[in-house]
């Protein structure tokens, strides 16, 4: 994979969100609408739709930095594997918050921010490379404070949270441990 050709990748999904994030102010956020809300038919919409949708500028850019971060070293890689990872960590995420978080909507990147923290931690696991290496310990020291997202906060979707890191260790479960994954064929 081609790096600043993956980085462009990553960028134009920040800039969606931040687009999203636009739209949503101009519509007096009535696109919130459009969140995860648990246990709902509409809700399930959300599953999708919730990770580009921030209830402020503050909650984008906090989503914003890590993405750009995470997502590039995941990336690089190919920008297949980026995909695979990120429906795994998006669909698995927000069923899980959909079936068993709070009764409110679920807004933001972080499930799917945790996701990537995770999964980069654990392909230095299952592959096991100095690159790999030197990537988890850049996250594990940069994003640490991360493991304070799992405690309960008013306002603060925990669920997502763990459900994120959680989808992200299954990502790398199914797309790194198996011999012949049409995946780890380009490693």
């Amino acid at each position: 994979m081609n790096t600043p050709k993956g980085f462009k990748t990553i960028v134009a999904i920040a800039l969606l969100m931040v687009a999203v994030h636009l739209l949503n102010v101009l519509s007096g956020y009535s696109l919130i609408a459009f969140g995860l809300i648990p246990r709902t038919v509409p809700g399930l919409l959300g599953i999708v739709t919730s990770p580009f949708l921030h209830a402020s500028f503050g909650h984008l850019f906090a989503n914003l930095i890590p993405f750009l971060v995470m997502g590039t070293l995941v990336i690089i890689d190919g920008r297949a594997r980026f995909m695979a990872v990120s429906a795994i960590i998006i669909a698995l995420s927000g069923s899980l918050v959909w079936l068993f978080g709070f009764s409110g909507v679920h807004v933001g990147a972080s499930s799917w921010v945790f996701g990537l923290w995770a999964y980069i931690l654990c392909r230095a696991w299952y592959h096991k490379s100095w690159g790999n290496l030197i990537s988890a310990s850049v996250v594990a020291l940069l994003y640490s404070g991360l493991i304070f997202g799992f405690l309960p906060r008013q306002g603060v979707s925990f669920e997502g949270h763990i459900a994120g890191a959680f989808a992200g260790f299954v990502a790398a479960k199914l797309l790194l441990s198996a011999p012949r994954s049409r995946f780890n064929a380009a490693r």
